[in-house]
């Protein structure tokens, strides 16, 4: 029995790096499911997996074969609903260590509202996440303000924050002793500049960088094939077609607060115990917004995505 990640997934074929950096063209044994996980996939990008060697049967056979007969434990995974399938999901990648979100102050704008639902996505999908703001080297002295207030803001909360520039190479080595030897996805909206920094960290990886912000093209369903690309350095990116469906998470009213560190650890002081920080008397967190204890701009993201929800709308 050989153990090996899976970097490549086509539907059909499954790509499995064994221990020893052997490729395997992988099919899965049986048709077994994840426990608990309804999922028109059973294998994804970033599983670990068990997996027999097979001998070549046919011409068209790959050289190296195997067969997948187990899956290790996830300790996290990203989905997209399936549209054909309303109870059922795709499993996009596996066993993230880190989500990158490439933000900028300007050229163009990333609003703290995208922001703060990457980053409440990214809390339900238990993924740590690294904040990158881009191109310094074009930020007037307002901007640059604005990039240290929102540092400020972020780091408090608990999140890692980098300024980057590739025009002059701010932060560069940096983000790439934060990626080493992790599973990455990275994300950001058209015209951040993650190409041009995924280039410098890597020259000649290439990888096709999608957006998030193509979530709102909807009408066509496309088959979602990931792949994991190795670092020479050590460590992952993982490019998706499906990513664009990570930050996008539809949630429960009720699960909201959960998502937003800061709110959910002074939310315990709220005179009721299913206070929605809207209305009610005796709500520590808007006196925590208030006082400043919880910045503005976190308080209105948690709110608009409240507002999906008729019963928990602010009354005022």
């Amino acid at each position: 029995m050989e153990k090996g990640l899976v970097i490549k997934s086509t539907g059909s074929w499954y790509t499995v790096e064994s221990e020893n950096g052997e490729l395997f063209e992988c099919k899965i044994k049986g048709n077994f499911r994840i426990k608990g996980i309804k999922s028109t996939n059973p294998v994804a990008v970033g599983d670990r997996v068990d997996f027999l060697i097979q001998p070549k049967s046919g011409e068209n056979d790959p050289k190296n074969m195997g067969l997948i007969t187990a899956i290790s434990d996830r300790k996290n995974y990203i989905v997209r609903r399936s549209p054909n399938l309303s109870k059922q999901s795709h499993i996009i990648a596996a066993n993230i260590d880190q989500a990158i979100l490439i933000a900028t102050i300007n050229y163009p704008v990333t609003t703290t509202t995208f922001i703060d639902r990457y980053l409440a996505s990214a809390e339900a999908y238990r993924i740590p996440v690294l904040l990158v703001f881009n191109k310094t080297d074009r930020y007037n002295k307002t901007q640059q303000e604005e990039l240290q207030k929102l540092t400020t803001i972020y780091k408090k909360i608990g999140y890692k924050c980098l300024a980057t520039s590739a025009e002059n190479k701010q932060g560069i080595e940096e983000l790439k002793q934060a990626i080493k030897n992790k599973t990455n996805v990275i994300n950001g909206h058209s015209g951040v500049g993650k190409s041009t920094l995924i280039n410098l960290i890597q020259p000649g990886l290439n990888i096709k960088t999608k957006e998030i912000s193509d979530v709102h093209k909807t009408g066509k369903h496309t088959t979602t094939y990931s792949t994991l690309y190795k670092l020479s350095f050590g460590g992952y990116i993982i490019d998706t077609p499906g990513i664009k469906g990570f930050g996008m998470l539809d949630m429960e009213a009720w699960e909201i607060t959960h998502y937003f560190p800061e709110i959910f650890k002074i939310s315990q002081k709220c005179q009721y115990n299913n206070c929605s920080h809207t209305h009610e008397p005796g709500c520590a967190v808007k006196a925590a917004v208030e006082q400043g204890e919880i910045a503005t701009s976190r308080f209105i993201s948690y709110l608009g995505l409240l507002e999906s929800d008729d019963k928990y709308r602010p009354a005022y």
